[in-house]
């Protein structure tokens, strides 16, 4: 599965919401040295109840707009 994801660091608290056929998430973390990156696969596999390293970023790791694949 291929997820087209808007990432909002530094939010209040973490939370996913779908917008159309994308994901927004609102990650604690900032993005710095990948923090808000290992959150956001951290979340995504508990959102999922998947693990983590069937997750993984293959578009955007330095952007707000990241495509990130699901092998499930």
């Amino acid at each position: 599965m291929i997820l087209n994801i808007r990432v909002i660091p530094q939010s209040n608290r973490n939370l996913i919401k779908k917008e159309g056929k994308s994901l927004k998430v609102y990650l604690t973390k900032p993005a710095q040295e990948g923090l808000a990156n290992k959150q956001l696969i951290e979340l995504l596999a508990e959102h999922f109840g998947i693990k983590k390293h069937q997750i993984s970023i293959i578009r955007g790791e330095k952007s707000k707009n990241k495509v990130v694949k699901i092998d499930a």
